[in-house]
């Protein structure tokens, strides 16, 4: 009969076996902690640690609520904020749906709030697993981003009570800041080429390139479906073939005035069928764009096999994806360059870290969607992760007003063209509720306006 546990295959036969005992069990312990091979302090330590638990309770949710504002105009913020059980302590996060901002603050309000009550704030992954399918159906961009929000907040609670922030509590800094791309955007040439210099000067090193709006609407004159009374008078207009001329020459303006050190960006935004973007991305090869973005509708992604075979332009998609599985096949295939996340729409950091994870081992790198409608908490998770990742791509930025700084205290600044934290526990991001009631949402409830080709056939987005 065995006498051990070191070798026996039940588990109810092996005790348990640390060092410690092991030591005392050899009549060691003494001896070697004369010699340092023992802590006495982490014996304490550990003694105080036992009393402690003894009489503590976990720290629980004891509400989830939905704040919105409107600190930058038009756009709609929806900010979720996690109160517990210990006094002063709140956790929060970003839920903005911009489009559709009420029905994620029902969500939370009506539905995470009584879900999520009483459970420990601690168990981040088991509260995120269960969240997601309490309403049985998921991967909706409402419920994603009300489990966004929670998530969140619940990462900041997390850091707060750590005293770190977040990215030291999922391993540290990779790298000492982030760096960003920003926006450029004219009709006119010669001006956006100013535009790009001016950007040069400020530091940036990544520039997105835009003639005029999204497809160059301002290139189109026959509208035939206003004169037939189709649609609202409102509606734009888009036809896709002065787009595709224009593209190329703009990259060869801004290529040959603003030289070979910047690196260039452009969004297509889906708005032109697949064929014509995979001749578009091999006409812009000679450019050497650092990527072309979403250059296929989410609907179209089983074309991204025929695009990646004949260009060489880097493609970042993915920012409409609401679910994390609609990335996986483009990873694995290494059909993508740049995964283009947008957090919240995603379900919050716990599940953006796990695709960034991911696609490291693909050779995929990130370049999450940092949009003026996601607000700064919002983009304190994006910039946590960019830290941390060894896959990091680039940041999209954005420059906030006065008027949000003053009511999401903490917000990250852009110094020479690099996102800078504060470094305050938690996403080091606070929101005044107060003066947040200074910014009311607007009375339009906020929707994508339509846009038409010539005949009125809706453009997707």
């Amino acid at each position: 009969m065995k006498t051990t546990g070191f070798d026996d295959d039940r588990q109810d036969a092996c005790p348990t076996i640390t060092r410690r005992s092991l030591l005392k069990t050899l009549g060691l312990g003494t001896g070697l902690a004369a010699l340092g091979f023992v802590d006495r302090g982490a014996q304490a330590a550990d003694a105080s640690t036992a009393k402690a638990n003894r009489g503590s309770k976990p720290v629980t949710i004891t509400k989830v609520r939905a704040i919105t504002c409107a600190t930058q105009g038009t756009i709609r913020f929806v900010v979720v904020r996690v109160d517990t059980s210990e006094p002063g302590l709140y956790g929060l996060g970003c839920g903005t749906y911009n489009q559709r901002p009420l029905t994620v603050v029902t969500a939370v309000n009506e539905y995470l709030d009584l879900f999520a009550r009483g459970r420990n704030v601690d168990d981040i992954e088991d509260l995120w697993q269960n969240a997601y399918t309490s309403s049985y159906w998921r991967n909706g961009p409402v419920m994603n981003n009300a489990l966004s929000g929670l998530d969140m907040a619940l990462w900041d609670i997390k850091g707060k009570r750590a005293g770190l922030p977040v990215y030291q509590l999922i391993g540290g800094r990779s790298r000492f800041a982030v760096d960003t791309y920003t926006h450029t955007s004219s009709g006119d040439l010669q001006r956006l080429e100013e535009q790009v210099k001016a950007k040069m000067e400020q530091g940036f090193r990544h520039v997105r390139i835009q003639f005029g709006s999204y497809g160059s609407q301002h290139l189109n004159k026959e509208a035939h479906w206003r004169a037939a009374g189709f649609g609202l008078p409102e509606d734009s207009h888009m036809d896709s073939l002065p787009y595709l001329k224009a593209v190329p020459k703009m990259f060869e303006h801004i290529r040959s005035t603003c030289g070979e050190d910047v690196e260039l960006l452009h969004d297509i935004h889906e708005r032109i069928q697949p064929i014509e973007a995979i001749n578009l991305c091999k006409q812009l090869e000679p450019y050497r764009p650092f990527f072309i973005e979403d250059p296929l509708a989410p609907e179209q992604n089983g074309w991204f096999e025929q695009l990646r075979a004949q260009t060489t332009v880097p493609i970042a998609m993915g920012e409409l994806f609401n679910s994390p599985h609609e990335w996986v096949d483009l990873i694995t295939r290494r059909q993508i360059d740049f995964l283009r996340v947008h957090l919240t729409q995603a379900g919050g950091f716990t599940p953006t870290r796990k695709l960034a994870a991911l696609a490291e081992w693909f050779g995929v790198r990130s370049a999450w969607h940092g949009p003026g409608d996601l607000c700064p908490l919002g983009h304190a998770a994006n910039i946590h992760l960019d830290l941390n990742i060894h896959n990091f791509g680039i940041q999209e930025s954005v420059n906030f007003n006065d008027a949000t700084r003053e009511v999401f205290p903490g917000t990250h600044t852009l110094e020479n063209g690099y996102a800078i934290l504060n470094d305050a526990p938690g996403w080091g991001v606070d929101f005044d509720e107060e003066k947040a009631k200074k910014h009311p949402l607007p009375e339009h409830p906020g929707y994508w306006e339509p846009v038409r080709r010539r005949d009125g056939t809706a453009v997707r987005p």
